[in-house]
């Protein structure tokens, strides 16, 4: 598969540029963050992308969607982390749809993301860290479950319309058998939702499950064999995360470079400034290798490839790695000046630590490449 978008590809790109530096530059995020917008996204431009088609891009052109795939999805989400505009569509339109597919909850569901009605929230992580263990207790009550445990870093946890809860209800936290997906709608009784404002001003939540009960009808796919529908949610997510913190990193090196054009010392450009020009174009060349294991994680998950899982944790941990460096060159080459609020260069920094996190950071991940090899 050629790691170059096709077409149709570039001209999904091409309106998503536009869309999004128009509706969602990095104006918007600071309007929000000077808010103190209670929300930490705006309904309007959720809407907004729901008008263009964009929330129903992973869905099948049957359930009213666009048909498209990861590569498409990962195009929309370079744009989405250039900008840095806050939105739910990495959690919504990407990891819940792709643990819904299939079930009987997409009927339910998928009207209301394709509409823009509905925001979904993974309630996956459990400790400090992101890790392949669950152990928040499911246990048998009557005709349905009985819910008991916590969950934290939550994004959109505090108003989203749909939570996909992973559970325990059988084996140790450590098994990769025995977890069922729970589809919880807004609102629940039992369930405690406390909002804390990350780095990059996003919100994200700590959810108290206090003996929630549901029935059996929430079930998303069968009980005790959660695992598949997990592993989509968490490769879909992955690799999205991936693709915004590519754009993040991307949106970051380009302000720098045109930084470096502009800013004089000694009545020249810095950019003209040999040992400058080594560092950017080591990052570019960093920055590139990233996006080419973003792309090849998601041609894999389009094909359905068995190679997917260690494609996907390639492209996480390499993206996090190429992201890091630009942001922090990027600091270091603007300067003192770097570090004020009155400059946009922050912004991508602190963007860049919270994605580094999600869905397991480059450690992580190398630790499961190591572990899938026999090591």
């Amino acid at each position: 598969m050629p790691l170059y978008l096709n077409d149709e590809q570039q001209m999904l790109r091409d309106t998503a540029k536009d869309f999004i530096a128009e509706h969602a530059p990095v104006s918007h995020l600071r309007k929000l963050r000077d808010e103190n917008n209670a929300d930490g996204l705006s309904r309007d431009l959720w809407k907004s992308f729901a008008e263009m088609g964009f929330t129903g891009m992973l869905m099948s052109e049957a359930d009213g969607g666009l048909g498209l795939g990861h590569v498409e999805a990962g195009v929309l989400l370079e744009e989405i982390g250039r900008n840095l505009s806050p939105s739910p569509f990495l959690t919504t339109a990407v990891a819940a749809v792709e643990a819904l597919k299939g079930t009987s909850h997409a009927a339910r569901y998928f009207p209301g993301i394709l509409s823009g009605d509905t925001i979904a929230a993974l309630a996956i992580d459990e400790t400090a860290k992101h890790r392949d263990a669950i152990s928040l207790k499911a246990e048998r009550s009557g005709n349905g479950f009985k819910l008991q445990g916590k969950k934290q870093f939550v994004t959109h946890g505090h108003i989203a319309d749909l939570i996909i809860v992973a559970a325990r209800t059988a084996g140790s936290a450590d098994d990769a058998q025995g977890i069922t997906l729970f589809a919880l709608d807004k609102g629940a009784a039992g369930l405690t939702a406390n909002a804390e404002r990350l780095a990059d001003s996003s919100l994200a939540a700590r959810l108290d499950f206090d003996g929630l009960e549901v029935d059996a009808d929430a079930v998303i796919g069968e009980i005790d064999a959660g695992a598949d529908p997990l592993g989509r949610l968490l490769r879909a997510g992955r690799t999205g995360a991936a693709a915004e913190s590519l754009g993040v990193g991307a949106g970051a090196m380009d302000m720098t470079v045109g930084y470096l054009k502009e800013r004089k010392q000694f009545g020249v450009t810095i950019g003209s400034f040999q040992a400058l020009q080594h560092r950017a174009a080591h990052l570019y060349s960093e920055m590139e290798v990233a996006r080419a294991a973003v792309m090849k994680a998601a041609q894999l998950l389009d094909a359905g490839s068995r190679q997917a899982d260690d494609a996907v944790s390639v492209a996480k941990a390499m993206t996090t790695l190429a992201t890091t460096l630009s942001v922090q060159e990027s600091v270091q080459m603007h300067g003192g000046i770097g570090m004020t609020d009155e400059y946009d260069i922050g912004f991508y920094m602190k963007r860049a630590r919270v994605l580094a996190e999600m869905f397991g950071d480059a450690s992580f991940h190398a630790d499961k490449i190591a572990r899938a090899a026999g090591y």
